[in-house]
């Protein structure tokens, strides 16, 4: 049975932090705040394939109360979720995700990002599509003071 899973994570974003996503470091003045890296791209695909694999959610397994994730990559919890998904015999055929964010353009990042992600989760960057909208200054995320991730996983047998 083809499985489908649906992801989002939101971070503040403040100076003087890195901004990582999909495991990329894209310059930038600001950076999300979070336990981990922030990683707002992994978070949301991660929560995707756990939702398609009825795993729980991230903070099940990555508790931001836990301090072995405090400034981790979040390719480790991508790594973790692909091995949950091959005890089960499930197998990712797709991961659709979209970042929400003013600035900055994110297009030029994006084929390193499939291709740390791909590593990551072991499947081809091909199967990974990414695409960025901005709020058009609308919100927090529109005043730059957040960063946003949507992301859908399919998932076979």
């Amino acid at each position: 049975m083809t499985r489908t899973g649906f992801g989002y994570d939101l971070h503040r974003l403040a100076r003087g932090r890195s901004l990582i996503l999909g495991g990329v470091a894209v310059p930038f003045e600001k950076g999300p705040v979070g336990h981990s890296d922030g990683d707002v791209l992994s978070h949301a695909i991660c929560d995707a394939l756990l939702g398609a694999a009825g795993l729980g959610d991230i903070g099940t397994h990555f508790p931001d109360t836990d301090p072995q994730w405090k400034g981790a990559s979040s390719l480790l919890f991508l790594e973790h979720t692909r091995e949950l998904l091959n005890g089960r015999g499930l197998r990712i055929a797709h991961v659709d995700a979209v970042v929400v964010l003013e600035q900055p353009k994110l297009g030029p990042h994006f084929a390193a990002m499939r291709r740390s992600l791909a590593a990551a989760l072991n499947i081809a960057p091909e199967q990974i599509n990414l695409k960025a909208k901005t709020s058009e200054g609308t919100g927090a995320i529109g005043r730059s003071e957040a960063i946003a991730a949507y992301a859908i996983a399919t998932l076979e047998p």
